[in-house]
């Protein structure tokens, strides 16, 4: 399981332009059953994802088709964790 910490490296005004197309990125992530959660880190200096793959180089492929990757609007922080504990709601996304 993974953390994607994405931090901004442009102006807002560029990360709206992108906003559209990253939102269609990230719905692409849940399709594919990649991502659990994403959203707006708070104050707005970039965002989170939850990604409950097990495999950091399939997930690397992906973040690459991001736009906010391609267009280097934000850089991207990937931690590695194995959860040890966990509401019972969320066993359905541990492996």
């Amino acid at each position: 399981m993974f953390i994607i910490l994405l931090t901004y490296k442009k102006s807002l005004e560029m990360v709206d332009q992108y906003l559209t197309s990253h939102a269609a990125f990230l719905d692409q992530g849940y399709r594919n059953n990649y991502f659990i959660v994403s959203g707006k880190r708070n104050p707005r200096t970039g965002g989170v994802i939850i990604s409950q793959l097990q495999d950091r180089s399939k997930l690397e492929a992906f973040l690459k088709n991001d736009p906010f990757y391609i267009h280097e609007i934000a850089d991207y922080e990937i931690i590695e964790f194995i959860p040890g504990k966990n509401h019972p709601d969320f066993s359905q996304f541990i492996n």
